[in-house]
């Protein structure tokens, strides 16, 4: 039955899609050999720049200028309230796509920032009910998408893992999102990118889950993605 969903997932790849990226995601911890990997060429073939939240945004900016090509990234719990007028609180030469929606590189790329509530002053952290309410803020985003290109998504960025996949059901911080399960079941990505739930060893079966059509990947500190 897993083959098979995989077939499927590969078959609707190419059906849907006439686009290839690779794409560098990053996500929670800064990675102190990305700072001679980058100037060294190492991502020289990277297309595209994901970022999955709770990295400094001077890390992000560093990236991006290295790099030189787009990046997308969405909040997470330990990053500041968003502001267009506060340069400390976003990231120079990326986008903030939180509850957003862009198409880049003929691919169709979604934003959810953020995590569960876990403390009264936290930034970007919400109640499930909260979290159901911000995706439902994504319909009219993601119809128009399916009106003009015939899909609603290809990937979602995501600080949080949904619920139940990837998330710490004994740490309350690490929960997921219920509304992110929905949000795929809803949009069908190919890939679900996500942080926040830091995994050391290297063991797919827990950084790596097909959830129906939806391969959800979590990135932590960072991936190298041929999509």
């Amino acid at each position: 039955m897993q083959n098979l969903r995989r077939q499927r997932l590969a078959g609707n790849s190419f059906l849907r899609h006439n686009w290839f990226v690779k794409i560098l995601a990053v996500s929670d911890q800064v990675i102190d050999r990305m700072y001679t990997l980058a100037p060294g060429g190492h991502f020289q073939e990277v297309g595209l720049i994901l970022g999955c939240g709770d990295l400094p945004y001077t890390y992000l900016e560093y990236i991006v200028t290295m790099l030189n090509m787009p990046m997308y990234y969405v909040p997470g719990n330990h990053d500041p309230e968003h502001s267009q007028t506060d340069q400390r609180a976003r990231a120079e030469g990326g986008f903030n796509l939180d509850l957003k929606t862009a198409y880049i590189k003929n691919a169709l790329i979604g934003g959810f920032g953020g995590c569960i509530w876990y403390r009264p002053d936290g930034t970007n952290q919400y109640t499930q009910a909260d979290a159901y309410l911000r995706a439902f803020s994504m319909i009219p985003q993601l119809l128009t998408n399916r009106i003009k290109y015939g899909r609603a998504l290809d990937v979602l960025i995501s600080h949080s893992p949904p619920f139940g996949i990837h998330d710490d059901i004994l740490d309350p911080a690490h929960h997921g999102f219920k509304a992110l399960n929905w949000l795929a079941r809803f949009a069908r990505p190919l890939y679900l990118l996500h942080g926040h739930t830091h995994f050391y060893r290297n063991n797919l079966e827990t950084q790596e889950t097909l959830s129906g059509t939806t391969k959800v990947i979590n990135v932590y500190p960072y991936k190298i993605l041929e999509i």
